[in-house]
């Protein structure tokens, strides 16, 4: 079931009906539990097994590792959850990756080695839950909560419709804290989400699914020579689908649950006007980098063990987060870019504080006699250019995570950056011109609205000015019902 069907607004409004009857709360988060997996069971419903699975291991693991006093079985039972976790992972998500290389390493050496080939499917949202589960016991482990006392509030923590497939993903002590006492929308709060609601579907259907969507799989599909300009506005009109897409999901993911009445964390903040990588990692999929920076890149030294070390656990850090989009290569390089450039990103930085008190006085010298508007305009100036170089080098990264393939990647790389002799001219000059407007509105939208947020901007626009804009969203979202393609990030 995806929020961009018809399914889903009859399975909401019953929610919605449900939630607001006058029953016990646990009555209601017994519906919302077992709505949860009605949600998850219309794409398969033998895999609710493995969420069963997980979700019970976990927490009685859980609940183990903060009363263990024990090292040994404390790490013991640790273990335990991460084989259980990242072994249902790995299985599902990489066994056909891991048998690919191995096969293709077995004939390096020069041995004939043909298995037969898996039949594996691969959950949805098993990436994000699993994640879930995993802060979980770690935070367990190192007692940074108490346990979840009740296995159901737990199992609604990890499997909550909104957030079950494709994040953001949640902490317990985000969530759970909101299903000790019962919870309901106001007036205002269902308002806001399903304005929310209305947003976030345009972005996906009309401007992800009907406007950009199509040049983009043109380009990346083309298996010819491409001419400059038509394999630039493909990278762009996938660069602007992903965000729309996923943004769009995640707007719709904290709207469902506010009309529920409760509050699920913040996954993105205008990535595009990122001033540079680490801020454009403190906006894209926020709860993604902040889990990887918990779980992963601080546990491994982090900062703390001098600038090899430092730039290392970057490294490690982005390829993991490469991988854990997608069982191929092209994810590692796209992880390893974002690698790279936080890498050189931080050593300029490095180097920008040692010559810092030499700018300084340049900077008292320099700017005696010249205005604060002037200064305010440079500045800016300055903050655009990186904003430009830092989405400039996101568009060249996208190039690998969209392409299902290297010899893609090159094609395309090659014909953003030469000249290719009898490059093709794939794209009609009316979606050009569509993808070149539509981007450079995203860019103006997200330079505009970077310190800013969609509910508070909202909620100081004139009524009926906001009424035409909202109406204007619905129409267009039924006008392009025929859109029902599944959300980018189900996939991973």
């Amino acid at each position: 079931m995806v929020f961009n069907s018809l399914t889903f607004v009859v399975f909401f409004a019953i929610m919605l009906v449900l939630h607001n009857l006058p029953l016990a709360w646990k009555v209601k988060k017994t519906n919302l539990l077992l709505a949860s997996y009605l949600f998850y069971a219309a794409w398969n419903p033998p895999f609710i097994l493995l969420l069963w699975l997980s979700t019970v291991v976990d927490f009685f693991v859980g609940k183990a590792l903060y009363t263990q006093q024990n090292p040994t079985k404390k790490k013991l039972l640790l273990v335990v959850s991460l084989i259980g976790n990242l072994g249902m992972l790995c299985f599902f998500k990489y066994g056909n990756f891991l048998l690919e290389n191995f096969v293709q390493l077995m004939s390096v050496i020069g041995l004939d080695f043909h298995p037969a080939k898996p039949n594996i499917i691969l959950p949805a949202g098993i990436s994000f839950y699993t994640f879930t589960t995993l802060c979980y016991t770690i935070d367990m482990y190192k007692k940074r909560s108490e346990p979840v006392k009740s296995l159901l509030d737990f199992s609604l923590f990890v499997t909550f419709f909104p957030h079950l497939v494709a994040g953001p993903i949640v902490r317990p002590e985000q969530l759970v804290p909101q299903f000790e006492t019962a919870r309901k929308a106001n007036q205002t709060q269902l308002l806001r989400g399903l304005f929310l609601l209305s947003l976030g579907l345009f972005m996906k259907v009309v401007l992800a699914d009907g406007m950009l969507a199509s040049p983009a799989d043109t380009v990346f599909g083309s298996q010819a020579p491409l001419a400059t300009l038509d394999a630039w506005m493909g990278v762009l009109a996938f660069s602007g689908q992903i965000f729309f897409d996923f943004a769009g999901y995640s707007t719709c993911a904290i709207a469902v649950a506010m009309c529920l009445g409760f509050v699920l964390p913040e996954n993105f903040k205008y990535p595009y006007a990122a001033n540079g990588f680490s801020d454009f990692w403190k906006r894209w999929h926020i709860t993604l980098s902040t889990w990887l920076r918990d779980y992963l890149y601080i546990p491994l030294g982090g900062n703390r063990n001098g600038k090899f070390r430092t730039h290392l656990n970057l490294m490690i850090t982005m390829l993991l987060g490469g991988l854990w989009h997608g069982a191929n290569w092209t994810f590692v390089v796209w992880g390893g870019l974002h690698g790279l450039f936080l890498v050189v990103e931080k050593l300029i930085q490095d180097f920008t504080k040692k010559q810092e008190s030499v700018v300084v006085k340049k900077r008292a010298f320099a700017i005696q006699g010249i205005s604060g508007v002037e200064l305010l305009r440079a500045a800016s100036s300055s903050r655009l250019f990186v904003v430009l170089l830092t989405f400039f080098l996101v568009n060249v990264t996208w190039v690998f995570f969209r392409s299902p393939d290297f010899t893609t990647s090159w094609r395309l790389l090659t014909a953003m950056f030469t000249n290719v002799k009898g490059g093709a001219a794939v794209l009609p000059t009316l979606t050009i011109i569509k993808v070149a407007v539509i981007i450079t509105l995203m860019l103006v939208c997200h330079w505009v609205m970077r310190n800013r947020r969609v509910l508070p901007v909202s909620s100081k626009i004139r009524w009926w000015v906001l009424g035409i804009v909202w109406a204007a969203m619905v129409i267009l979202l039924m006008l392009s019902q025929e859109s029902s393609n599944s959300f980018i990030y189900f996939q991973f």
